[in-house]
């Protein structure tokens, strides 16, 4: 079952770098934008997206110029510019934040699964959309329902790319 879960999330992990190509290069951008001058990069995730925040900030490797946008929202300003981790771009919390964002004109990207049916979601909002195409989980039960539902996983490979690619940009900066 591990070699299968495994061969899956191979298979995600490359959808998302060959589909989103562009998109990590224009949101590693919008966030050179902060880093480069007078800004910080805010990070927005709840749930099992909180790992993400785990990892820009406990890690070995802590992101930085970077804060959890949660508990910060009065501090943030035009010079920042703020990513949003959520497991499906219309999920409310997120959405409530990306509408507050664009009203207060602050430049953001956004993580998450889109799905072609949304009516209003944080990816019609953002300057930056990345999806996560994890649409369904990835190993089938036998009872034919199916687990392994894989979304911190792919959006922990999303983080890493965006901050290699801004690591990238600025050292060519």
């Amino acid at each position: 079952m591990l070699k299968m879960f495994s061969t899956q999330l191979t298979g995600l992990f490359n959808r998302i770098h060959e589909k989103e190509e562009f998109s990590f290069e224009d949101g590693a951008r919008l966030l050179a934008q902060a880093a480069v001058g007078d800004g910080l990069i805010y990070l927005y995730g709840k749930q099992e997206m909180a790992a993400i925040l785990a990892e820009a900030f406990h890690s070995s490797e802590p992101l930085k110029n970077a804060k959890p946008l949660e508990g910060h929202e009065q501090e943030v300003t035009a010079a920042d510019r703020v990513v949003i981790f959520s497991r499906y771009s219309n999920d409310e919390e997120a959405l409530k934040v990306a509408k507050w964002l664009r009203e207060q004109r602050i430049p953001f990207v956004t993580v998450a699964t889109k799905s072609n049916d949304e009516k209003e979601c944080i990816a019609a909002l953002s300057d930056v959309h990345i999806n996560l195409h994890v649409t369904r989980a990835l190993l089938p039960d036998e009872d034919g329902s199916r687990y392994g539902y894989p979304a911190s996983m792919a959006a922990l490979f999303v983080y890493y790319g965006l901050t290699l690619t801004l690591k990238e940009i600025l050292a060519d900066y």
